[in-house]
């Protein structure tokens, strides 16, 4: 349990953002959200292994691959997800930081008296 969970303050996790898109709000709370499909490969063989997401973290489901015994893995990003890799693939769904600009803004404000001068 989150410190934020025991503080009262649930943060959302946009369990009911569609899957089919690449992007969109939360219909929950509004946020912009990005889906991020991911797999997890076996670094030795290069099998598929089936992911799951704890947190923010891609993790294989089983500790060693079936195909070869290896431990060790990759996880490979998704451009798109197609029917093959369905049963593999996991999404993280992520709120992307708008960037920041640094910008200076000034303008000129007009006295009252300034105004008198000028007859406006």
């Amino acid at each position: 349990m989150s410190i934020l969970t025991l503080l009262g303050i649930k943060k959302c996790t946009h369990e009911r953002m569609s899957f089919n898109v690449d992007c969109g709000y939360c219909p929950d709370c509004g946020e912009y959200v990005e889906n991020r499909w991911y797999l997890v490969r076996c670094s030795c063989c290069g099998v598929k292994r089936i992911a799951i997401t704890r947190g923010n973290e891609i993790l294989p489901k089983e500790h060693f691959c079936k195909n070869c015994g290896e431990t060790t893995y990759y996880i490979e990003e998704l451009k798109r997800l197609n029917i093959i890799d369905i049963n593999y693939a996991t999404v993280l769904r992520i709120s992307p930081k708008p960037l920041k600009q640094n910008f200076a803004q000034a303008w000129v404000q007009e006295t009252p008296e300034q105004k008198l001068l000028c007859g406006v």
